[in-house]
């Protein structure tokens, strides 16, 4: 096996329910380890006390993780060409660097670059946040983070059916609303739009009392809408419960059956 294709099954390939080799392993608990200590990081450094005491600490942290983090980058960027789909010298790469997960690793390291070419102490501020990226690329290196994102995918339809229920209620809701409290309420009631808020925060039981219905209408339709939320909002988690279930009996079954000939081991 050449270079290329070695670096790119390290970096890239994922074969769920499979045991992987010792460097492969390594290598994604020290990127997982990385990302969690620039998370702490990141978070430590709002901290005045913290940030004045351990500025340089905090600085030679970053780059070092940013150094780690580019050389990844730049590592998969070299080694896709070894896939044929992203064969070209150059529109493979291009390719390659347009993919979701490729634009996340770059937004893990972009601002640092660019704290070089801005003076605006502000912009700099905001930038530091955007290193919280670094978070999203877990989905990466973690098994239980990849198994979230094949339930999700596998039950996309549902989740869509789902969640344009919960969009017509919502609208339904604020529209009953606002016609059963707006002469009472204009300055709480005063649109359909801005009924929305409350409608969401009713729905999900959140309901932060800062907006609240006094007509007997509205306090009807209020507690029917409450509990309709319950329901409709139980429903996405019905749906990923049953897809973790599903998901995790298929681990089950690679792992006890031959990849090959699809036979039992053992």
């Amino acid at each position: 096996m050449d270079l290329k294709k070695r670096v790119w099954e390290i970096l890239e390939v994922d074969r769920p329910g499979e045991p992987r080799g010792k460097v492969y392993d390594a290598f994604d608990v020290f990127i997982l380890v990385l990302i969690f200590l620039n998370v702490i990081a990141v978070i430590l450094g709002t901290v005045k006390s913290v940030e004045v005491r351990f500025q340089s600490a905090l600085r030679w942290f970053e780059v070092f993780s940013v150094a780690v983090f580019t050389i990844e980058y730049l590592a998969r960027l070299w080694a896709c060409a070894s896939q044929s789909r992203y064969s070209h010298p150059v529109f493979g790469r291009l390719r390659f660097m347009f993919r979701p997960m490729a634009m996340i690793d770059l937004l893990a390291v972009l601002p640092f670059y660019l704290t070089f070419f801005t003076a605006d102490l502000r912009f700099v501020r905001a930038l530091r946040l955007f290193r919280l990226f670094r978070v999203a690329k877990l989905g990466r290196y973690s098994s239980s983070v990849r198994l979230f994102g094949r339930v999700f995918r596998s039950k996309r339809e549902e989740l869509f059916v789902t969640a344009m229920m919960m969009l017509v209620m919502i609208i339904m809701s604020a529209s009953f609303m606002y016609f059963a409290e707006n002469e009472a309420q204009p300055d709480k009631f005063p649109d359909i739009p801005s009924t929305v808020w409350w409608s969401v925060m009713t729905l999900t039981t959140v309901g932060y009392g800062d907006v609240f219905p006094v007509t007997p209408l509205g306090r009807a339709l209020a507690m029917l809408i409450a509990i309709l939320g319950i329901g409709m909002f139980a429903l996405p988690v019905g749906i990923f419960g049953a897809g973790f279930v599903e998901e995790i009996q298929k681990q089950k079954t690679r792992k006890t059956t031959c990849p090959h000939c699809g036979e039992e081991i053992g």
